[in-house]
């Protein structure tokens, strides 16, 4: 007798196996947004074992969105130079440190006047953004003109702009400590600047209230120029494409110094009130680039919205950190953060999911 044999048939495939399933899972701005409400949970449950009053939890918190919004603001610009021009711009921080010290120099320059309400600041710190936000932009425009257009005419790699602006942003740095020397300044040297005391025991000052409010008011007209005027539409077809956008008529040239001026111009906003919340120095644009990136890795490249609401993730993270680290190690919170991003989820999280 002959001996039959058996073949056992394949099982039919019925869809993505689980592993697949739950790593596809895990990579959706759902799981991403979720694993940094983690970071931030686990942040205030090692503040509250540290018997951190819920009030002072609160207080940092808004002292977080505070400085989410003086992120944002350097944020932005760093991802509209990205999503136009295609390369990382490690010279925006010294670029926020530009502005914060030329509006040091107005501030000095201008008779003071009387603080503005409850504010501790007066008109000058006000004429003093007005000025420092176009001259920066006009500095950024330069550093274009002299360094970046010529490696854009010579077709150069990515790895010649980032050394490129590597080398603008310690250039810029070299400027800040040759005019400006290397000591600490304040804009209002012994002005006191009180808190306003607010339910739930929190304490905030009144110029983060300012901070915040001035991050919300430009965040949304840069959104407002992107989203709805033929200038933003302009910007957005020239991210996509160049050089569809050159033969469509667009005058690219005019498109990426407008993206300079409005980079350069957020920056030095970014700059001034950082400054204001805290002190000038030379290097608080530096220590300002990690947190930068790590908002517009978060929020997704490109994506000024995204931007800052990573920025305010991010802003929140480092403050309430604070509780139980020293302030110093708030660079690595943010770090943690960009990790995370890019592991779990590269695109961000307003990022397409081919993107």
């Amino acid at each position: 007798m002959s001996a039959s044999t058996e073949t056992a048939s394949p099982a039919p495939t019925t869809g993505p196996r689980l592993g697949e399933r739950i790593r596809a899972a895990l990579r959706t701005r759902t799981a991403l947004g979720l694993m940094a409400l983690a970071v931030l949970a686990l942040i205030v449950l090692l503040a509250i074992a540290q018997d951190v009053s819920a009030g002072r939890i609160l207080s940092l918190t808004i002292w977080g969105i505070m400085l989410g919004g003086v992120i944002g603001l350097g944020g932005i610009g760093l991802t509209l130079v990205y999503g136009v021009l295609k390369f990382p711009n490690f010279s925006h921080g010294a670029m926020v440190t530009l502005g914060a010290y030329i509006a040091l120099t107005v501030i000095w320059v201008l008779p003071k006047s009387a603080p503005i309400g409850p504010f501790s600041f007066g008109w000058e710190l006000i004429a003093a953004l007005l000025i420092a936000m176009p001259l920066v932009g006009l500095v950024a425009i330069g550093l274009d003109r002299v360094m970046y257009r010529r490696l854009r005419k010579q077709r150069a790699s990515l790895v010649l702009f980032a050394m490129a602006s590597l080398a603008m942003a310690f250039f810029l740095r070299a400027m800040v400590y040759l005019i400006w020397g290397s000591d600490f300044h304040f804009y209002y040297e012994g002005r006191p600047n009180p808190a306003l005391d607010l339910p739930l025991g929190m304490r905030v000052q009144a110029d983060q209230l300012f901070i915040l409010g001035l991050a919300i008011v430009l965040v949304t007209a840069v959104y407002l120029l992107l989203e709805r005027t033929r200038m933003g539409k302009a910007m957005r077809a020239t991210a996509n494409n160049p050089e569809l956008a050159q033969v469509r008529g667009i005058n690219t040239e005019r498109i990426i110094a407008l993206t300079w001026a409005m980079s350069g111009a957020l920056a030095a906003a970014g700059g001034v009130m950082y400054g204001l919340a805290s002190q000038l120095r030379p290097e608080m644009g530096f220590w300002l680039l990690l947190p930068m990136f790590a908002a517009v890795i978060m929020g997704s490249i490109g994506n000024p919205r995204g931007a800052l609401a990573g920025a305010v993730i991010i802003g929140v993270a480092q403050q309430v950190s604070t509780a139980f680290l020293n302030p110093a190690y708030g660079p690595a919170v943010a770090f943690l953060l960009m990790v995370i991003t890019l592991l779990v989820r590269p695109q961000g999280l307003f990022g397409s999911a081919g993107g």
